[in-house]
């Protein structure tokens, strides 16, 4: 079984490769109804897209999005969305007779499917991400009353934001990479949203965050630092980070997610495009995921609740 699709009442499925023609998301369970255009899916690409700075990665792609189906004359009709991005800048011949990198999934893949593609990784790329935010962009209509915003908090273990381009450069002189965690925060869920054991919110958020290319630890409100108090010095209802019990409370959910260095770095002699820090691009990730979660869970909530 092959596992491209996420959720339950509001489910996308991701398709393509980094360096085939295109890449998409098909979004299904979209209430019908709600205003959708074009003009309200870009401005999150452009957030994501690789080459907007030079401490990004200098692959030129304007990613923008098609809507294919599932709108009639501006609105959600409730039928499954298509959204499609093609790939303008693709270079697969930079990775011909490439062998598995280091750090890669290049020989997982090889391991589990007898056969991989090894144009930037194929499905395994951070540019499956795109369409994530494609996707997130349509969960944001259904989750309308939820503000959501990420930001990078740290990188490279600094979490000085004037030090940040001195430490990005230094490390692309010397071939190699840095990581950062990023932070998001979603204001005004309900509460209630959520279910007590095997849908819990935070686990889903957790497993939504952990499916992002790079991530490897989220937190949930103080997370672990949660770990290392004692139990009077953590009642605080703001250190549970929005969610008790698996439901929320209400208040402001707070994730964070640990972005791994880019494992792509020409100090292991790896050749190609690459972010010096896939983080940077994370934030819009991370809000899209985040806002996925939401939607399937305010839909489930209506759905046993009214």
């Amino acid at each position: 079984m092959s596992w491209n699709s996420f959720g339950r009442l509001f489910r996308f499925t991701t398709w393509g490769e980094s360096h085939g023609p295109v890449i998409g998301v098909v979004v299904d369970g979209c209430p019908p109804g709600l205003a959708l255009a074009e003009a309200d899916i870009q401005p999150w690409l452009d957030r994501r897209r690789p080459g907007a700075s030079p401490h990004t990665s200098p692959r030129r792609e304007p990613d923008r999005v098609r809507i294919l189906s599932g709108t009639f004359e501006g609105r959600t009709t409730g039928t499954p969305i298509s959204l499609v991005i093609d790939n303008v800048d693709a270079r697969p011949k930079d990775y011909a007779d490439m062998p598995p990198r280091a750090g890669h999934a290049d020989a997982a893949y090889q391991a589990k499917y007898g056969l991989r593609d090894p144009r930037g990784g194929g499905r395994a790329s951070a540019r499956e991400t795109a369409a994530r935010v494609a996707a997130g962009a349509v969960a944001r209509r259904v989750i309308a009353e939820v503000r959501i915003a990420a930001r990078v908090a740290e990188l490279g273990g600094s979490a000085d934001e004037s030090a940040w381009a001195g430490m990005l450069d230094a490390a692309g002189a010397a071939g190699s990479s840095l990581g950062a965690i990023v932070e998001c925060v979603a204001d005004g869920v309900p509460a209630g949203w959520g279910a007590p054991v095997y849908a819990r919110l935070d686990a889903e958020l957790a497993a939504a965050l952990m499916s992002i290319n790079a991530v490897k630890g989220v937190e949930i409100g103080a997370g672990f630092e949660a770990a290392r108090r004692r139990g009077e010095d953590n009642a605080d209802p703001t250190l549970a980070g929005g969610i008790t019990g698996g439901l929320s409370t209400g208040g402001p959910i707070v994730v964070r997610a640990a972005f791994k260095p880019t494992a792509s770095v020409a100090a292991l002699g790896v050749g190609g495009r690459h972010d010096p820090c896939v983080g940077l691009r994370g934030a819009p990730v991370v809000e899209a995921m985040v806002a996925l979660v939401l939607a399937d869970h305010k839909l489930l909530h209506r759905a046993q609740c009214g």
